[in-house]
């Protein structure tokens, strides 16, 4: 069976609705479709989901990838700091941003995941994203620390 690419997902000839879906849908599908919908917070499936995605990306360097994040308006990233073995990536603008503050709950393990997917591919070793704040929490911003 063929599979979908990231690719196809620019192939949009909707005339009168064109390429734009509001916002409300996406949290609607990510935060009461699957992470009230499924077992576990639907975390395994956002990781999942999120790895693929991130691994099918045509970007091919940090600084790609968080252009085309920002481009995709997933939200604005930026470095926040490089040491070794560590990023830590601030994520301002997220999907999340406006949401009613849940104290110590993190939503954005899907943008996470794309990340270290993409990241894993480009630099070809293990990645692991972890998000360490997030909008939700009532952090100004979400951030990510990849190690690598």
């Amino acid at each position: 069976m063929k599979s979908f690419t990231f690719a196809d997902m620019s192939s949009i000839t909707r005339t009168q609705l064109g390429d734009q879906v509001p916002l409300e849908l996406f949290r609607t599908i990510r935060l009461i479709g699957l992470y009230q919908g499924l077992p576990m917070g639907g975390k395994g499936t956002t990781l999942t989901v999120g790895r693929k995605i991130g691994d099918s990306l045509p970007v091919n360097s940090l600084e790609e990838l968080l252009q085309l994040i920002q481009d995709l308006k997933i939200g604005i990233p930026r470095i926040l700091s490089r040491e070794e073995g560590i990023v830590r990536v601030a994520m301002d603008d997220c999907f999340c941003k406006g949401l009613p503050v849940m104290d110590e709950k993190m939503v954005c393990d899907l943008e996470g995941a794309i990340m270290e997917g993409a990241l894993s591919r480009i630099w070809g070793k293990r990645v692991n994203v972890r998000e360490t704040k997030c909008n939700v929490s009532g952090h100004e911003h979400c951030e990510y620390e990849i190690r690598f």
